[in-house]
């Protein structure tokens, strides 16, 4: 509830907000399935089975008819009333509704599907703790609460024949059926851990927008009219049809999910990409709850900064670290590059050029050039290195600036340039 509430996808009735069809919790509905299930054994339609394998159905083989159901009525009642643990299985007719030999529905992903009545085993309905087995809850419940269509996975559509039996059974219509394709990892075979997040949770504890990851959902085993890939919630809404669904399994593919994440992050508001940001900084420990409103300005310069970056919000503090680098603790590459005389000169002259904290970049740049005579990457990756500890990345004409701003507005946080220029040539051989 909290992962389709966080998505955006709302309810008009359930165990939280209430509703006509209540309760919405199978527990607190026991005495229903209880009561249906004497209804049937009263009208001969099930019966109870002594049997020690009692708690389900795994393992028997499909049309299995157990052998309890030959017990007579009086005796079975005898038992039950002794105090004998007994489960009710469900007595499978010799035909289905109609008189035919086979049930058949009508799907509406699959069209008209048939299973001989010999195929659909005596099914457990209650076990014998009184607690309802899964196809006997499900058609409890729709009765009781009106259901008219039920959309589930296609794993579910070989309990659909014992269903319908069931509703007839109790003397209900059976409702229609949809059952929507199997959503597959990239491999083909079922999600599953070794595929990666494959819960809700656990891309929104990776910064994907709700948005983004409805959009994404949407996509699997259905397409918007025009074959469009960024859609709004609204526009599924508005366009979803049953007819435009697949029936073979739909394949998840995180990679377009974190494309489209990126798409909805680079078209987001201002407010909330900066709202974003300053909440992932703050999680990481790189900033401190009060500091994000003291900053309000560099925080949407920064947010701005990263915004072409971003695939995820997860990703905000690495992208970010370059602005929080205290200086010195380089990597191999890093060393390698400074041990050229030529950096010691950029770093030499970088040094002189920002004791006014407050010069402009273009106007640094132009001077570290002309006294030191370096131009093009020799120039500039000594630069790089001292400000953001790596030899590549971001524009360094975005970074800077956010450096010394960062630095004048929240100075704990942002380490001066100066400061940083420094401790890495205190670093050199």
């Amino acid at each position: 509830m909290t992962d389709l509430a966080w998505l955006g996808l709302g309810w008009d009735e359930g165990p939280d907000i209430g509703g006509p069809y209540g309760p919405y919790r199978q527990s607190e509905r026991l005495d229903r399935y209880a009561a249906a299930a004497d209804r049937l054994i009263s009208q001969g339609t099930a019966f109870r089975c002594f049997c020690s394998s009692d708690t389900g159905d795994a393992g028997r083989a499909a049309g299995h008819r157990d052998p309890c159901r030959a017990l007579d009525a009086s005796a079975s009642a005898f038992r039950a009333e002794a105090g004998e643990p007994f489960a009710v299985r469900f007595r499978v007719p010799t035909r289905a509704p109609g008189g035919a030999l086979a049930v058949r529905f009508a799907d509406r992903i699959h069209g008209d599907v048939s299973v001989p009545v010999t195929q659909i085993p005596d099914a457990v309905v209650l076990r014998r703790d009184r607690r309802p087995t899964y196809n006997f809850a499900v058609v409890v419940d729709d009765v009781a609460m009106r259901i008219d269509l039920v959309l589930r996975g296609d794993d579910h559509l070989s309990n659909t024949p014992l269903q319908v039996l069931l509703y007839a059974a109790l003397g209900e219509r059976a409702p229609e059926f949809g059952h929507l394709p199997m959503v597959l990892g990239p491999d083909g075979e079922r999600l599953s851990k070794r595929h990666g997040a494959t819960s809700v949770q656990a891309w929104r504890e990776r910064g994907v927008p709700p948005e983004a990851l409805v959009n994404a959902l949407a996509l699997i085993g259905w397409a918007p009219a025009g074959d469009r890939t960024i859609v709004a919630l609204d526009d599924v809404v508005a366009e979803f049809d049953l007819s435009r669904v697949s029936r073979s399994a739909a394949i998840f593919d995180p990679v377009k999910l974190e494309w489209i994440s990126s798409q909805h992050i680079h078209a987001m508001p201002s407010e909330r990409l900066e709202h974003e940001v300053a909440t992932a900084l703050v999680r990481s420990g790189l900033l401190e709850a009060t500091e994000p409103e003291a900053a309000a300005s560099w925080i949407r310069d920064t947010a701005e900064f990263l915004r072409p970056a971003l695939v995820r919000f997860d990703q905000v503090p690495a992208l970010a670290q370059p602005l929080f680098h205290p200086g010195g603790a380089l990597g191999d590459e890093e060393r390698a590059i400074l041990a050229d005389p030529t950096s010691r000169r950029v770093l030499e002259a970088l040094a002189a050029s920002i004791e006014n904290e407050r010069a402009p970049w273009a106007e640094i740049k132009v001077g570290v050039q002309a006294a030191s005579g370096a131009k093009g990457k020799v120039l500039f990756q000594p630069i790089r290195i001292a400000v953001t500890g790596h030899a590549h990345g971001r524009e360094l004409d975005g970074i800077v600036p956010l450096v010394a701003e960062g630095h004048r507005r929240i100075p704990r946080a942002v380490p001066a340039l100066s400061a940083r220029v420094a401790r890495t040539l205190g670093g050199l051989p």
